[in-house]
């Protein structure tokens, strides 16, 4: 096979269709402004919760918190990155289940690799953020994919 064939395939029909150049840097920038947004809508309500229930705050204003984010995150995903029209609702639940499984997969995945970086490594202090690290990058990618080729497909039709 020629060089220019195999680049050919890589760029235009391998790894450039499932990650578009534009379309993952925009999911790249809106996933920046939003985990900014999520965090700042989360400090904000732990800090209004916490005079309503000062021990459990922080429990019912990460649940809260998460709603609003993803509901954020989906509008930019929807207009900006996917750019879709119609089917908000559709949309809006399949954006639910893309995070619904990345948070089972982080929360599932997140002790072991904790503890196989403990044990193969001298990052004993460091072992959960490396291994945070490494789950969001997984997750960053996984969870584009499935926004990407789950939540605003292409080709059904609008609501």
């Amino acid at each position: 096979m020629s060089e220019s064939v195999s680049r050919e395939g890589l760029i235009g029909g391998g790894m450039g269709r499932h990650f578009p150049p534009g379309q993952f840097l925009r999911y790249m920038l809106i996933g920046g402004w939003n985990t900014a947004f999520g965090f700042g809508c989360f400090f904000v309500m732990n800090r209004w919760l916490a005079t309503l229930m000062p021990a459990y705050s922080y429990m019912a204003a990460y649940l809260a918190s998460s709603v609003i984010n993803i509901t954020v995150a989906f509008l930019g995903y929807k207009w900006f990155v996917f750019r879709t029209r119609g089917n908000y609702f559709r949309e809006w639940v399949r954006t639910l289940a893309v995070y619904g499984g990345s948070m089972v997969f982080a929360t599932l995945a997140l002790a072991p690799l904790v503890g196989l970086i403990r044990y193969a490594t001298r990052y004993q202090t460091e072992a959960p953020y490396i291994a945070g690290a490494l789950i969001t990058i997984v997750t960053v990618i996984s969870s584009f994919l499935g926004h990407r080729n789950f939540s605003f497909r292409k080709g059904e039709s609008n609501d």
